[in-house]
């Protein structure tokens, strides 16, 4: 039994003394609950699940023979804390042979982290005072900003549409929020619409950076996963490591989400910084992990191989859903495909949807099609291609069967 003092004691930015008491439901969770109850009233059934924004596949074979040689190895056993050489090194040749990113100096410029989320989350620590302004993108991934609210700082959104081909509008940001905006961050290839950044908008993130004195945070976590060309790096920008950083990660291109291993890259000084705050916040991945995501970044073709069989499965997903009715493009990576929502559907009976959130109850409730609804700048729907399919032939089946399950209803823009 909780002592009733304990409600009175937790800290503001977790909701004070009324920490507990919201009845709001988070919408995974919503979507865990509804996937539930779609399941016990259809008995047996298969839900087909593109909400999940993991990889469906175990990291490869010979990735795992890496961390099984070195964790056997007395000298990895111990703290790592801010890492050794090898992972740092592996992240340098990376950036170059892969992203064309020369200079990287693997002692001072690169630092290892468990996972690109625990590096967003200590950042903040490292840059944000109260009143300070963060700079994001809604929809996007919100834990940089959710940090920098418990220092104090505040949060700007920039809506990301179809009408700017879903980048940040950088003029629109209001003179009073620019004077006290310190960081901005971006993430590209982009979770949860899929957009790929250019090298024009990523020139026009420098200057801006440097005009307003910014530093500039780019979340690359799908980076490496193109269906065609080059991964698009940050600091591939002339001027990107005077005034920023990047953050890559084993999680998604090398099907290592479980694992929390990748790498921040760029500035010197902001490097030193998140090293600083790192230290004082963990004591550092495990030296074996570490060491198979340095064979990883060594071994590009592993994630070109992923990246073929997303394209190959976003090709097929774009077909099925254009012939829906959606307005379906196929992304230049990542695995999202993002999509305008309907506003009602027509079948046995007609139904009006007052958000995507609606929509994405309605079809897991009816169709048992799971989906991620954002309603952060329009209604949109967000398809993941990482559905479980053990094999090509069984990819067909899961999107023919996706096909079969929306043939009998009309979609309404």
């Amino acid at each position: 039994m909780t002592e009733p003092y304990i409600q009175n004691l937790f800290a503001e930015r977790i909701g004070g003394k009324n920490y507990g008491k919201s009845t709001a439901i988070y919408k995974f969770e919503r979507i865990k609950r509804t996937k539930r109850a779609a399941l016990a009233a259809n008995p047996g059934a298969e839900i087909i699940d593109m909400g999940i924004g993991e990889p469906d596949d175990m990291a490869f074979p010979e990735v795992l023979d890496q961390l099984n040689a070195a964790a056997r190895k007395p000298e990895n056993r111990g703290y790592s804390d801010n890492g050794d050489n090898v992972l740092k090194e592996a992240a340098a040749r990376y950036l170059e042979k892969v992203c064309g990113v020369r200079g990287i100096n693997p002692k001072t410029e690169v630092i290892h982290s468990i996972g690109s989320k625990a590096a967003l989350s200590i950042l903040p620590a490292a840059l944000i005072n109260p009143s300070d302004y963060v700079l994001m993108t809604t929809p996007g991934y919100p834990v940089f900003g959710t940090h920098a609210k418990y220092y104090g700082g505040l949060v700007h959104n920039l809506p990301l549409t179809s009408a700017n081909n879903f980048l940040p509008d950088l003029d629109s940001i209001p003179a009073d929020v620019l004077k006290r905006a310190k960081v901005l961050v971006i993430n590209y290839p982009n979770n949860p619409t899929g957009a790929s950044a250019t090298p024009d908008f990523f020139r026009k993130v420098v200057d801006f950076a440097k005009k307003n004195q910014i530093v500039v945070i780019h979340d690359a976590a799908y980076a490496a996963l193109v269906f065609e060309g080059k991964p698009l790096s940050f600091l591939a920008t002339p001027g990107a490591k005077d005034v920023g950083i990047e953050l890559h990660s084993t999680s998604k291109s090398f099907n290592m989400t479980g694992w929390r291993c990748g790498f921040v890259a760029g500035n010197e000084l902001l490097v030193k910084a998140y090293g600083d705050v790192k230290d004082n916040t963990d004591s550092g991945q495990f030296l074996a992990i570490q060491h198979a995501s340095a064979y990883c970044f060594d071994h590009p073709q592993i994630t070109e191989k992923i990246a073929s069989k997303y394209s190959r499965r976003m090709g097929a997903l774009v077909d099925v859903l254009k012939r829906a009715g959606f307005d379906a493009q196929k992304p230049k990576g990542s695995f999202f495909l993002y999509v305008k929502a309907p506003k009602a559907v027509s079948g046995k009976q007609r139904v009006e949807f007052k958000t995507a959130e609606d929509v994405s109850q309605w079809l897991i409730t009816e169709k048992l099609i799971s989906t991620v609804p954002w309603d952060d700048a329009g209604a949109n729907l967000r398809f993941s291609v990482t559905f479980v399919a053990k094999d090509e032939a069984d990819e067909k089946r899961v999107l023919d069967e996706i096909a079969k399950r929306l043939s009998d209803v009309r979609f309404e823009f």
